[in-house]
């Protein structure tokens, strides 16, 4: 039911339909490891002076105590969502002493699986939950692999620009519903396409080895301590990565909410035999996972994008999409740039903000179970050999050089980024495109080789680039000091959340078992 592409470019080219493109919503959530000087992972508690990881709205934890995560407020302007990122870098900075903010998306030195910490939430129900899923993470993955770290893009359309395209092909549908799927339509050219995001932005082609202790690979050998592929993009998004054999055979469809909804709550409730020899407790009588399904929950699957929902306290993901529709995509694939100290630029941030109207605004086709196999393909072969000179994709069952092939759809998403240059008045969107076009006819301009010639520069150390690195942003915001005011406020919200966990745990009147066993069997109507 998607109108043509030509006709939705020529239907927002006015000045007053394109005027709508200004309100698009952006939100970027950063992980970093916290390390010691020294690069070695820490052992310390989140600090205390940053809040608390369950409630505060701007500083957590993702899977690790020492995997902080930092989330900025929902904009429209890129400006102020790069000055919100920054403000908050600054303020976490100050709290940590000699604490490093790794930089690099794959782990630094890590010790023993055992001794890494698993982040710690408090002891209300919610904080307990979040606790032993990631128990759970730890004895089906292993530790180290939840210690990557990464860059999530979080997108919205105008609920505006939403209507205009209703009404141009007429559905009378409710409007959540054509929403709906629509980011569903806009996920699928995601997973088409997205190849072409890790060719440009993957940064992680090395890796330090002790990420890899014990495990089988076909990495080759850089230096002493260093692993790596020669034309590879991004380690992090590869099968050594979050990618993971358990979940390999997952046939998760994304050409209708319902349809995502329903393999989601398949995988949840699959029974997996290796999950249930270890079964829900330790010898102990421990929690030390919330089931023995495939899927704990729907989280535990990763996508390099995912439908989105702002879910209520307690409430499921899937659920909060089931009963009130897809508000907005998050990009999970973009590896942390290590070269700016944000790590990730504006420029980028307005490449993705063209490629995904691009994904919108394009026609959207089902995926065949055959083109399924065939987006994964590329991707896998993007994120290993993506610099290959003359690698060969697959577009509907013909060859595609990639190179080629990003050249044809920059032409196609000129026209968007012209569009967003419109309707903010600047040429800052085209000329990000531009630097994108230069590293498809260079591939030393991707940050991936520019990762293995600083790696070379460091005497073929990814340690030694990565932990230079994080000394040198360190010293970016240290030479950066918050005003009083802006400290203040940063340390109230801090003080708040901190309050706020305590409540929470002050109010529960449920025990665990019975909370888990209600927050996994909410069910899904309509």
């Amino acid at each position: 039911m998607s109108p043509a592409f030509s006709d939705t470019l020529d239907l927002l080219s006015s000045p007053a339909q394109r005027e709508v493109l200004r309100n698009c919503r952006h939100g970027i959530e950063k992980e970093s490891l916290r390390t010691t000087p020294g690069g070695t992972l820490v052992q310390t508690p989140h600090p205390s002076a940053l809040g608390s990881a369950l409630t505060h709205g701007s500083i957590t934890t993702d899977y690790s105590e020492a995997l902080i995560e930092l989330i900025t407020p929902v904009n429209t302007s890129l400006g102020g969502l790069f000055d919100s990122l920054g403000t908050t870098h600054r303020f976490v900075y100050a709290q940590l002493g000699d604490e490093l903010l790794w930089t690099e998306s794959m782990p630094c030195k890590l010790p023993a699986d055992s001794d890494i910490p698993i982040a710690w939430y408090g002891t209300s129900n919610v904080g307990m939950l979040k606790n032993v899923y990631r128990r759970g993470l730890a004895i089906r993955y292993g530790k180290a692999m939840q210690c990557i770290a990464g860059i999530h893009y979080n997108f919205s359309l105008p609920p505006q620009l939403w209507t205009i395209l209703q009404q141009q092909v007429g559905d009378l549908r409710p409007a959540q519903d054509y929403q709906s799927d629509r980011y569903m339509a806009m996920i699928r050219n995601f997973r088409r396409y997205a190849w072409l995001l890790m060719y440009l932005f993957g940064a992680s082609p090395a890796v330090c080895a002790t990420f890899l202790q014990g495990r089988d690979h076909k990495l080759e050998s850089l230096g002493s301590n260093t692993l790596y592929l020669p034309y590879a993009t991004s380690l992090r998004m590869s099968d050594l990565g979050y990618n993971n054999n358990a979940q390999s055979d997952l046939n998760v469809c994304y050409n209708t909410l319902d349809s995502y909804i329903h393999s989601m709550q398949e995988a949840i409730s699959l029974p997996f035999a290796a999950y249930e020899q270890m079964g829900t407790h330790d010898s102990a009588g421990q929690w030390q996972q919330l089931n023995t399904n495939l899927l704990q929950i729907e989280n535990e699957f990763y996508s390099p994008i995912r439908p989105k929902r702002v879910a209520d306290s307690g409430e499921k993901p899937v659920h909060a999409l089931a009963t009130r529709g897809v508000e907005y995509i998050e990009v999970r694939c973009m590896d942390i740039d290590p070269f700016v100290p944000l790590g990730i630029e504006p420029t980028t941030a307005r490449f993705l903000d063209s490629f995904l109207l691009y994904c919108a605004l394009q026609d959207s086709p089902a995926l065949t179970e055959e083109g399924c196999v065939e987006t994964g393909d590329n991707f896998a072969l993007a994120v290993k050999r993506g610099r290959e000179p003359g690698l060969q994709l697959t577009d509907g069952g013909a060859s595609r050089e990639l190179t080629a092939w990003g050249v044809d759809l920059m032409e196609q998403i000129g026209h968007c980024a012209t569009l967003l240059d419109g309707a903010h008045q600047t040429s800052a969107y085209t000329e990000s495109l531009a630097a994108q076009l230069a590293k498809l006819a260079d591939s030393a301009l991707t940050p991936s080789a520019k990762v293995l010639d600083a790696i070379a520069a460091h005497d073929n150390s990814f340690f030694r680039f990565a932990l230079a690195q994080s000394h040198a942003h360190q010293a970016h915001f240290a030479a950066m000091p918050l005003d009083q005011e802006t400290l203040a406020a940063y340390q109230a919200e801090a003080a708040k959340s901190l309050s706020d966990q305590a409540a929470i745990e002050a109010a529960d009147e449920m025990d665990f078992d019975s909370f888990v066993s209600s927050y996994l069997g909410q069910g899904i109507t309509g």
